[in-house]
């Protein structure tokens, strides 16, 4: 399965100040020079954001406990709005794999029911071989005109479309061993792009409490200045 790749540590901090000077967060407006200048000496990094991987390389967005020991981590210190800015930019992807992810489960959930009645089409036909019987079956003429036709299956050959126009001849040993394939693959793929989804969309929450709960320190601090 291929898997989007995460954006390079190095891009990480420049990703952040163009989300932060992008997207109203609520932060209180700074220039944008600044913070590019900030992007470009901080230690931020994709690392910073992201507490490892799951089993099949998708990063986990990492839980800030205390954002003001988060923020004092960095050389020099992180501003809010590039922390949120870091953030706003994973949302961005992982809202854009999610919809790949999405796209992908579709496909395999229409792909399946359609190998599984292939399968049963084959094995109906070989056992009507081993029974010595013919088919006797209706297909489409036009959109609303159909006839019958008797199927001989004693040649035991049937024709399966591969796609891209390509269509094969083979047995109905050949056929089934092929078709009970293509089944445990989709469904195993199915499965982990299931799974995949379901990880994805956690982060997407992870990321959007981040971003809630830096702005929310951000704005009590600086009451705090205020008041002070």
């Amino acid at each position: 399965e291929k898997k989007t790749a995460p954006p390079p540590a190095s891009a990480t901090a420049a990703a952040a100040a163009e989300a932060a000077g992008t997207e109203d967060n609520g932060t209180a407006g700074r220039d944008l020079k600044a913070l590019a200048k900030e992007a470009e000496n901080t230690s931020l990094s994709l690392e910073s954001v992201t507490d490892g991987k799951s089993e099949r390389g998708i990063p986990q967005v990492k839980f800030i406990d205390d954002i003001g020991k988060f923020a004092e981590s960095f050389n020099p210190p992180a501003s809010a709005e590039l922390l949120i800015g870091a953030y706003s930019d994973l949302f961005s992807k992982f809202k854009a794999y999610e919809q790949s992810l999405s796209q992908k489960r579709l496909t395999y959930q229409q792909k399946i029911p359609e190998i599984e009645k292939s399968l049963a089409l084959v094995k109906h036909l070989q056992r009507k071989k081993e029974e010595g019987e013919a088919v006797v079956t209706r297909y489409n003429l036009a959109d609303t005109l159909y006839t019958k036709a008797e199927l001989d299956c004693s040649s035991g050959i049937v024709n399966l479309w591969l796609g891209a126009n390509v269509m094969l001849e083979y047995t109905y040993d050949e056929a089934i061993e092929l078709l009970s394939s293509k089944e445990e693959i989709a469904k195993r793929e199915l499965d982990e792009v299931t799974q995949d989804l379901a990880f994805t969309r956690n982060q997407i929450i992870t990321a959007e409490v981040n971003i809630s709960r830096i702005y929310n320190w951000d704005v009590r601090n600086k009451r705090s200045e205020k008041a002070s």
